[in-house]
């Protein structure tokens, strides 16, 4: 549909939920740069993908112009049971802060899933079943992504099966048992189902996983099965698309009060949240119509942002799935077993690595331990448990509030409050018990597996 020009507030119902997704790379004057087959190096073509996604879901992938896609009835439907979701002030943060920043957050935790996973899983199944298709493949790594996917698969009467990154399958135990009500079939990745997973267990024995490896036994499964396609639950341009509601409700929620961010955080692991969040924002600082600082934050066990290099690179350990130009820290690279299973991804979207490298965006890493300070704080004064990847931007958006105090400067924080952790109570537990560590990778790790990147020139 030919609506570029279009202004996005008619994208809007009566209840500010959106009725179209917004696709940033629209207004984007550099586009991020296509995928490339692995065995050929030329861009891929949409018959190439179909093998692999659904085939409306790939015309979405490959859409660097199109502004904006309405949304199905029946995903319109499915959202009306949670969206739009709550734009919070935090007042009580402020006043314990004692800062003059005004600080708000997206609560996306407040469906069934637990968090924003399901903006995007609810349309991907609606797509699957659409095209007739018997079930779908995932991966997932803090479980969220999994949640969400067997809840929508659920409900569209779709086979759900999913990889659960080992470590995030040993921690959290009743993530994958919600997943298993929903109907869904979890198994610890790397396994030996696949040709792919016994590999990854031959060549790293007692890995604790990861999730290009979890996608790499996903993709492997959906190929090699009848009826099946395979699902993200982020890095793609068709998952932004669908969390572009997070970012559009956001700015609708703020522009009806006539409020202007100065600062947009999001935690950073592939780039689903971060992205949907910050869309809207971004569009208008390309289009330059007004401009505010945007800072992604990821794990110091996992910066792909923040030390990983600008480069075609495998989507997965199994180097199976297309390459992609992205930040990544190589596509071998499994990081330690932290507690932000869904941060840690060895690459980052290709729209979101454009524009950072387009200096649009800042990114920071934050430390383990530190992000989970933060995850206390936080629940000890607004009331919410959150999720540890939702932390990471909690413990930015109080650094900044915090130099706000010590400036005397009146911002405006917003931040995405990306899920709860109520399945992520492990993880607390060592926080609580001091047995949580902060490892981070040295600059020698990391040079081994950047040397393993692609060759593509």
């Amino acid at each position: 549909m030919n609506n570029e020009k279009i202004p996005y507030k008619i994208y809007l119902n009566e209840n500010e939920m959106p009725k179209a997704w917004y696709n940033l790379r629209a207004d984007m004057k550099q586009k991020p740069v296509p995928l490339l087959n692995p065995g050929t190096l030329k861009p891929m073509k949409a018959e190439e993908l179909a093998g692999v996604f659904c085939e409306e879901l790939v015309a979405q992938e490959l859409d660097n112009d199109t502004a904006f896609f309405e949304i199905p009835e029946e995903i319109l439907s499915f959202y009306k049971m949670y969206r739009p979701s709550p734009l919070v002030r935090a007042y009580c943060l402020e006043r314990k802060l004692d800062t003059p920043a005004k600080i708000y957050y997206k609560f996306e935790g407040n469906n069934t899933s637990g968090s924003h996973k399901l903006n995007s899983a609810i349309a991907q199944a609606y797509y699957a079943k659409k095209q007739g298709l018997k079930g779908v493949t995932t991966e997932t790594g803090a479980g969220q992504w999994g949640t969400a996917l067997s809840m929508a698969c659920s409900y569209f009467d779709l086979d759900c099966k999913v990889y659960m990154v080992k470590c995030s399958y040993e921690q959290k135990p009743f993530r994958r048992e919600v997943m298993r009500t929903y109907g869904a079939s979890v198994t610890p990745s790397p396994s030996m189902e696949t040709e792919v997973g016994r590999k990854i267990l031959a060549e790293h024995p007692g890995t604790t996983g990861s999730l290009g490896c979890a996608i790499s036994e996903a993709v492997e499964k959906a190929v090699s099965s009848e009826g099946y396609r395979y699902v993200l639950g982020s890095v793609l341009n068709q998952v932004l698309l669908h969390q572009s509601v997070i970012g559009l409700e956001t700015k609708a929620a703020m522009d009806k009060y006539g409020i202007k961010p100065d600062i947009v955080i999001g935690c950073a692991g592939g780039g689903s949240n971060l992205g949907g969040l910050i869309a809207p924002f971004m569009g208008e600082k390309l289009r330059g119509e007004a401009d505010c600082r945007i800072i992604a934050v990821e794990p110091a066990s996992c910066p792909s942002l923040t030390r990983g290099v600008y480069a075609y690179d495998f989507c997965d350990t199994g180097m199976v799935c297309p390459l992609a130009k992205m930040y990544t820290l190589g596509s071998d690279f499994i990081p330690s077993a932290n507690h932000a299973g869904g941060l840690r991804y060895h690459g980052m979207s290709s729209t979101l690595s454009e524009l950072y490298h387009q200096g649009l965006m800042e990114a920071v890493s934050v430390k383990q331990t530190e992000v989970f300070e933060a995850a206390e704080y936080f629940a000890r004064i607004e009331g919410i448990l959150p999720a540890p990847e939702s932390s990471h931007a909690i413990r930015v958006a109080i650094d900044e509030a915090v130099k706000c105090k010590e400036t005397g400067e009146e911002k405006t924080i917003v931040f995405g409050l990306t899920g709860t952790g109520y399945f992520d109570m492990v993880a607390y537990e060592k926080f609580h018990d001091g047995k949580m560590d902060d490892y981070i990778p040295t600059d020698e790790e990391l040079a081994v597996y950047r040397a393993k990147l692609p060759k593509t020139e």
